[in-house]
């Protein structure tokens, strides 16, 4: 899900991401720096978002925890927040283990020392183990054992699909991976699967599709898939007048853990129906037996096929929970202009009025990329709605 970049491309995102930045405080700070962090690791999208989740996590139980007389104490606040970062990616991301030291300790050379700074470094080191300890047994380490489906003698791809053990893992939110596993996508003789076929391969072909510029643009800025293109959007909401670092810790707990479940349940739903890519589907358009699909022999998607099934859409997911979580926060108060900035566009900063216009884009570029079918992005998006719904019924309502 991962799409390789080149350094360039990252320290544009993250100079755009720092621009939009109006009222920073130690929990979004530290959320750029660790996605940056988790985006010059090797890991791809699935386990990248699970490290967001832990950390996140972590960071919320850190401020969570502190003795009552030091939750609004900016020395302990700051302490706690820079620790538990610490503790918890250094143990994911042992690879970045001098850039998190010394980012922590340039954090912490600038807090007096004192019995605030101390208390808030002991308790985001006790948050982040209990985190880490709780999350050691979640099945992300369960061995790969996907079997391509094969004729004796016939070739299949031998880049093998991501993730494949995903859908084993235990989620932090749903009872089971299964929890909101949509039905199966339409049958290939029905008017959907035709009129769906046929807009992806008009809308999202390489060469010649008839998209928009805008269209193409879109399809571009969402072909990262990291963490830090929905986290941005998060914090563009978070770092607006009169938010306090607590509430913006559980905010992003309750984001990044409707993330992972989502990412587990749409894994487990990808395996299970084990549809077929529309740069499969439209070059062999003549083998559905509908009349509709007409097959188009040298057909390539706009964006380049990530390597697992394809219904249903994880971005789609992705987007449709971080947008519920954004509106549960919210309320009916008024929104934020909402943005991020994306590696895959050159950094370009792009902005949204609602969650509701930017899970639409979202969805809508999928299509344009050449990557999924309408019916896929609807899928994703309801599967999304509900994930993120659980976080705020378990997250966000425990608030003050």
């Amino acid at each position: 899900m991962n799409t390789p970049l080149s350094r360039h491309a990252l320290l544009a995102s993250l100079v755009a991401t720092a621009a939009l930045q109006a009222n920073a405080d130690t929990v979004t700070d530290w959320n750029l720096r660790a996605n940056s962090l988790v985006a010059g690791s090797p890991l791809g999208t699935p386990p990248a978002i699970r490290v967001m989740a832990i950390v996140q996590t972590a960071v919320h139980q850190a401020l969570d925890g502190l003795p009552p007389r030091l939750a609004t104490a900016k020395p302990a606040i700051d302490a706690a927040v820079a620790v538990a970062n610490q503790a918890t990616l250094t143990q994911l991301l042992p690879d970045q283990r001098t850039k998190i030291d010394a980012a922590v300790q340039a954090a912490l050379a600038g807090i007096a020392d004192g019995p605030a700074k101390a208390a808030g470094m002991a308790t985001g080191e006790r948050a982040a183990a209990v985190v880490l300890a709780a999350r050691a047994g979640d099945g992300a380490g369960g061995a790969e054992s996907y079997r391509p489906h094969a004729t004796a003698g016939v070739y299949v791809p031998t880049a093998l699909p991501a993730v494949p053990q995903w859908a084993q893992r235990k989620p932090w939110l749903m009872a089971g991976a299964t929890q909101f596993r949509p039905g199966p996508p339409p049958s290939l003789g029905s008017e959907q699967w035709a009129r769906d076929y046929n807009e992806v391969k008009s809308l999202g072909e390489r060469s010649g599709g008839r998209r928009s510029a805008e269209q193409t643009e879109a399809a571009r800025f969402w072909t990262y898939s990291m963490p830090a293109i929905y986290h941005g959007v998060v914090r563009s909401a978070a770092e607006q007048p009169g938010r306090d670092p607590a509430r913006n810790a559980r905010l992003f707990a309750a984001v990044a853990q409707a993330m992972d479940d989502a990412i587990i349940g749409v894994i487990d739903a990808k395996y299970h129906h084990h549809f077929w890519r529309p740069v499969t589907a439209i070059r062999n358009g003549d083998l559905d037996g509908h009349a509709a699909t007409e097959r188009a022999a040298g057909w390539a998607p706009l964006v380049d096929t990530p390597m697992h099934p394809e219904y249903p859409s994880a971005h789609s997911s992705l987007a449709s929970a971080v947008g519920a979580v954004i509106d549960a926060e919210f309320g009916s108060r008024a929104l934020p202009v909402l943005g991020t900035s994306s590696p895959s566009a050159k950094g370009a900063v792009r902005q949204w009025k609602s969650t509701e216009d930017f899970v639409h884009e979202v969805s809508e570029a999928r299509i344009h990329g050449g990557l999924h079918y309408r019916f896929s992005t609807d899928a994703g998006e309801a599967l999304g709605r509900q994930v993120g719904q659980l976080a705020v019924e378990q997250l966000l309502r425990e608030a003050p």
